[in-house]
């Protein structure tokens, strides 16, 4: 009943953010971010149910779709603080610039280092940019898109977790740099972080987020021969 129903998956994914939410609300915590929680509790559910994925997948389709409005919404503080980003833009491409190389290259090293395949590498050279570019530049690259979508989920998670934390070690204050730093690593869900940090840095987070997919595109081909050719 379950596996063909169209209403539990969404009923589902909203409690369990609802959860995930009241728990950030309660210990105000990275370790209980609401989308941390509501993944790990969706997937216990899931697991303890015996529900396919595939079914899962099936019934949120609904949610999957609100994505992409989801994500152009986030063009709004772009726009609105469009004046003071042209303001700092060589500060703001060079930040695009170093969070981008320092993602490839870090890839590049640490598969070299592990001994990986040229596939697990294209598989996870793509993790840092949002997932409908990351998943086309996997494929074409030979990955698999699947550990793809997956890698770039967990970055994102990671990102939006403990994006405050690492903005205070590092001691990131102006918030068009904090925001570069979260976009260019984190993508959208870092972005959605960086949206609840301020205005400022949810319109910087934006814009690194759009320019590093695109930038990651045109470099990708460049550390794709380095692997190969190591």
């Amino acid at each position: 009943m379950l596996e063909d129903s169209l209403f539990f998956p969404m009923a589902l994914s909203l409690l369990a953010w609802t959860a995930g939410a009241a728990l950030h609300r309660r210990f105000r915590t990275a370790l209980c971010s609401p989308l941390l929680i509501a993944v790990l509790l969706t997937m216990a559910v899931l697991w303890g149910l015996d529900v396919p994925y595939e079914s899962y997948y099936r019934g949120a389709q609904p949610l999957h779709w609100l994505l992409t409005p989801a994500t152009i919404c986030l063009a709004l503080p772009l726009w609105e603080n469009a004046a003071r980003l042209r303001r700092h833009w060589k500060a703001v491409l060079a930040g695009i610039a170093a969070g981008m190389a320092a993602a490839l290259t870090g890839i590049w090293a640490m598969s070299h280092a592990c001994g990986l395949s040229y596939g697990a590498y294209a598989t996870l050279l793509p993790k840092s940019i949002t997932a409908a570019i990351g998943m086309d530049v996997s494929a074409g690259l030979g990955g698999d898109v699947s550990l793809t979508a997956a890698a770039i989920i967990l970055t994102g998670i990671l990102g939006n977790m403990f994006a405050e934390l690492w903005s205070r070690l590092f001691h990131l204050r102006d918030p068009v740099a904090r925001g570069v730093a979260i976009g260019s690593s984190a993508h959208a869900i870092g972005t959605a972080k960086a949206a609840e940090m301020g205005e400022t840095e949810g319109a910087a987070s934006s814009l690194a987020m759009v320019v590093t997919g695109l930038f990651t595109v045109a470099a990708v081909p460049f550390f794709a021969g380095l692997f190969i050719g190591g």
